[in-house]
C-alpha cells in the first residue's frame, strides 16, 4: 500500500489499478498526484496476481481496512482504472462501508466487441454518489452506452471527447474528479 500525501487532506481516495499495470505504473503515479495536489490523499496498492473475483475482492477489501484503522475520521471514497473501479463498486454493492462516493476511470462496462457480457448487474445496489469518467472512444463501453447506464444509476457522466481506455491526462478530468470526492456526502 502506497500513500500519496495531500496538504491539509480533507478525504481519502483509494485508486485502484486496472488489470493490464500496477500501482507504479505511470498512468496511476500521475492520477494520484494530480489528485493529491488537489486535496485528496490518494492511497495506491497491488492485487494479486490471481485475475478472479474473489481474490481481487479480498485484496481490496484489506486495503479498506487498513486505510479505515489509519484515517478513522477522514471521509473515503473508493474507485480505480477500469478493473479496479469495477472491484471497488463490487465490494461497496456488497458490504456495508461508510464510503461516501466512487470515482472510476474507464469503468469496463463489457469487454471490447462483446457489449452482450455485461458488467453492471451489481451497480444498482451500490448506494454512494458514482461518477464515471470514460473516453468517448473506449472499446469497453460506448458513450451512448455509458450515457444509458449513468442515467439509469442517477450517477455522474464525464465523457472525454476523442479518449480511448486510457482517458489520457487532461487536468480536467483531476479537477472533476478531485471536487466530486470532495463535495460527496
Amino acid at each position: 500500500m502506497r500513500v500519496h500525501p495531500a496538504k491539509d487532506a480533507r478525504a481519502t481516495y483509494v485508486l485502484a489499478h486496472g488489470a493490464g499495470a500496477g500501482q507504479s505504473s505511470e498512468w496511476i503515479v500521475r492520477y494520484a498526484k494530480a489528485l493529491a495536489k488537489r486535496g485528496v490523499r490518494v492511497v495506491t496498492f497491488d492485487f494479486p496476481g490471481s485475475r478472479k473475483n474473489p481474490p481481487l475482492i479480498e485484496a481490496y477489501r484489506r486495503v479498506v481496512a487498513d486505510v479505515l484503522a489509519r484515517f478513522p475520521h477522514e471521509p473515503l471514497s473508493l474507485g480505480g482504472k477500469s478493473m479496479g473501479g469495477r472491484i471497488a463498486s463490487m465490494i461497496v454493492a456488497e458490504y456495508t462501508l461508510p464510503v461516501r462516493s466512487l470515482v472510476f476511470f474507464g469503468y469496463p462496462l463489457h469487454p471490447p466487441k462483446k457489449p452482450e457480457t455485461r458488467r453492471d448487474a451489481h451497480l444498482p445496489d451500490v448506494k454512494a454518489p458514482m461518477f464515471f469518467i470514460s473516453g468517448t472512444r473506449d472499446p469497453f463501453g460506448s458513450a451512448t452506452e455509458m450515457r444509458e447506464l449513468t442515467r439509469k444509476l442517477g450517477a455522474k457522466l464525464m465523457l472525454v471527447e476523442g479518449g480511448d481506455h486510457s482517458l489520457g491526462y487532461d487536468s480536467t478530468i483531476w479537477d472533476e474528479a478531485a471536487t466530486f470526492i470532495l463535495q460527496s456526502k
